[in-house]
């Protein structure tokens, strides 16, 4: 997980302590737990997953849906309206999901399905509920498929062997999952947030020399860095 996102995180959580420790020694008096406030475990999340994250598209969805659902709660948007707009505003946000979709991740699509037509099969690591670190010293890389699942990984491949493209499909559901990339490499990078996101902080200019590692990324209340 992205440093911007913790502080993001460590801001409201700080503000929340002190507002609720304000409140115990009687010196304020606000109310935390108002009418609607489960919105708001719609809307931060998303509001941080916009700010952090490459992928957009269904943090900014996220957080339309629970703004309205915030709005409808104080009584500003009718639920009325709301159930009448609900399948045209779902019609048109698949249609624009599938069209801008279709055209940005094309290409990586096409590629990270032939690469894995050339694969027999990949190599599977998974942790849940605890910690794994793997390192490929002087090894060859062949692709491999990460779940982290309320737990954490980190996958070194700095000192590792890569002489043509791979793939890494990556799910971090409830946990982080860190990837170590050697720089004589190129990284394309596919990701689907939900309520979580993928950091690439690896900036380097594309060379058609060099293998590429193609990463499939999922991140569902979960974090996916690459460094």
């Amino acid at each position: 997980m992205s440093k911007v996102k913790n502080i993001l995180w460590g801001v409201i959580i700080l503000v929340i302590g002190i507002i609720w420790a304000l409140n115990a020694l009687e010196i304020t008096n606000i109310t935390i737990f108002f009418e609607g406030w489960w919105t708001f475990l719609i809307i931060i999340p998303s509001l941080i997953s916009l700010i952090t994250n490459e992928s957009k598209i269904w943090s900014a969805i996220l957080l339309v849906i629970g703004i309205v659902l915030f709005l409808c709660t104080r009584g500003i948007i009718s639920f009325t309206l709301i159930s009448k707009l609900i399948i045209p505003f779902i019609l048109i946000v698949i249609g624009l999901s599938l069209i801008f979709k279709n055209t940005i991740d094309k290409r990586l699509k096409e590629r990270i399905e032939t690469i894995k037509k050339d694969k027999e099969k990949l190599e599977e690591y998974c942790v849940t509920f605890g910690s794994e670190d793997i390192s490929y010293q002087n090894q060859e890389f062949k692709s491999a498929k990460l779940d982290s699942i309320f737990g954490s990984m980190v996958l070194n491949l700095k000192e590792a062997t890569i002489t043509k493209d791979q793939i890494i499909n990556v799910n971090a559901i409830f946990g982080g999952v860190d990837i170590i990339v050697p720089q004589n490499v190129n990284i394309k990078v596919k990701s689907t947030p939900i309520f979580g996101g993928t950091s690439n902080k690896v900036k380097t200019t594309f060379n058609e020399n060099l293998p590429t590692i193609y990463i499939n990324s999922v991140a569902m209340f979960g974090g996916v860095e690459i460094k």
